[in-house]
């Protein structure tokens, strides 16, 4: 179908191409948007972890883009994309429909890679979507009822054997989700949470090595220790084959075999299909394959077209796969579409890197905000959870206030380098909105007079 000549399609509903959409319409942008995406949920991934161990709910964690953009002037369109043509400036998809564009926005985000390791994909279970974590958690729980049911002891064994591929920010979550929440549920089937085990395996030797998250690796490393089930990590170990019942590694030039019914892989993404399609050379793309932008989010070959998140690399610019980055990339986008449909000058986009936070288990969690504060324990994981809530688009919050509000009063008003305990606590409670950021204060303010005392 044939649409108007001025209109912006925004493929894919994450991080950048959600808040682009909501900014384009809060700043009251002339041109009709038209936002594409396969599945009806908009998902938090940063959250996902919570949902999946019940920490929050549906609503929260995975709303429905009809909920989302409701009364926000977005058209919406539930399909898969099939093609992207960059000449003729028109989008194709499954269903047959087609939609030409005067602007177009790439937000297509990653894909799970597998890295061509034999079984991993048809035997590993992925953790990227709503779906992953409805499949994994009916998965684990049959293996743990079966489990209760058996007698055979090494039946038994590899039932309650959970291998998690990969020790980045990812695996580390999801070992330490696993290391709290399986014992808890073995032990309300009456089973013995002590049978639980939960492999981390990861390439490197460090985990967290390379990842944003770096900094926090021996917080996380102690933190996987503590959990109701102590994560067993093995490094230097590098995944060769995946089947239903073992996982095969190597590790100082063997192969060794874990035997498991359960692998989950955390093991890195691979560029979309979609992007990977494009007609753009190969100069003009980085070494994962992802085009590169210019600083104002453009294609260099095609500047109608912006791109940003994970599926696009800024020139001569380094920035983590997060969501931090890519909701204030989209909120930049939306800025400089706006300022084309007006006639003015483009800006260069500017990202803030606020500080990481990394999920260690059920009410626990890490927070190294700037680099210059680090924040343990369920301290941490309040911080954590208020600024996520902070920043969820829910129509009980004001799309001004999740970002331009959070950015200016939090992250430029409240951290001071030369003041850091008192500001952090300041910044905690605008974080966390009320309760959240009550509780989070009267943790830091606790542990920061105990630090006194012992001074």
């Amino acid at each position: 179908m044939n649409s108007q000549v001025y209109q912006t399609v925004i493929i894919g509903g994450g991080f950048t191409g959600l808040f682009t959409a909501l900014h384009l319409a809060h700043e009251h942008y002339p041109r009709s948007v038209i936002l594409i995406d396969k599945d009806e949920r908009f998902c938090f991934k940063p959250l996902l972890y919570e949902y999946f161990d019940g920490e929050m709910d549906s609503f929260q964690v995975v709303p429905r883009f009809s909920e989302l953009l409701k009364g926000s002037g977005v058209i919406f369109v539930q399909d898969t994309v099939q093609s992207i043509d960059l000449h003729q400036k028109e989008v194709k998809l499954a269903s047959g429909n087609s939609y030409n564009y005067s602007n177009l926005v790439l937000a297509l985000g990653s894909v799970t890679g597998y890295h061509q390791v034999e079984g991993a994909r048809e035997n590993a279970f992925p953790f990227w979507t709503q779906a992953d974590a409805i499949a994994l958690d009916h998965h684990l729980r049959d293996c743990l009822q079966k489990a209760i049911q058996t007698e055979d002891v090494e039946q038994r064994r590899k039932l309650l054997t959970v291998v998690i591929v990969g020790g980045g920010a990812s695996g580390v979550e999801m070992a330490a989700t696993l290391g709290d929440l399986l014992p808890h549920w073995y032990s309300a089937l009456g089973g013995n949470s002590s049978e639980i085990r939960v492999v981390l395996l990861n390439h490197g030797q460090k985990i967290l090595d390379g990842d944003i998250n770096d900094p926090l690796r021996p917080i996380a490393e102690k933190e996987l220790q503590k959990r109701t089930i102590p994560i067993e990590i093995l490094t230097g170990a590098e995944a060769t084959a995946i089947h239903p019942n073992t996982i095969e590694y190597k590790s100082n030039n063997q192969v060794n075999t874990l035997s498991t019914y359960t692998t989950i892989w955390t093991a890195g993404t691979s560029t979309h299909p979609l992007i990977q399609d494009l007609p753009i050379p190969k100069e003009h793309r980085d070494h994962h394959n992802r085009p590169l932008v210019t600083p104002t989010m453009q294609l260099l070959d095609f500047p109608e077209v912006f791109a940003g998140g994970d599926c696009a690399a800024v020139q001569d610019s380094s920035l983590p796969p997060t969501a931090q980055v890519a909701y204030q990339q989209g909120a930049n986008i939306a800025q400089n579409l706006k300022a084309i449909a007006l006639g003015e000058e483009l800006k260069p986009v500017k990202v803030s890197i606020r500080g990481t936070l990394l999920k260690l288990g059920l009410n626990d969690a890490a927070a190294n905000l700037f680099n210059v504060f680090e924040v343990a324990g369920e301290s941490g994981h309040l911080i954590r959870q208020g600024t996520y809530l902070t920043l969820l688009p829910t129509p009980i919050h004001d799309f001004k206030a999740t970002t331009e509000w959070v950015d200016e009063e939090i992250f430029h008003h409240h951290l001071d380098p030369h003041n850091v305990g008192k500001k952090v606590v300041q910044a905690v409670e605008v974080v966390g909105a009320g309760v959240v950021g009550v509780l989070v204060a009267r943790k830091l303010l606790k542990m920061l007079g105990d630090e006194e005392k012992s001074k």
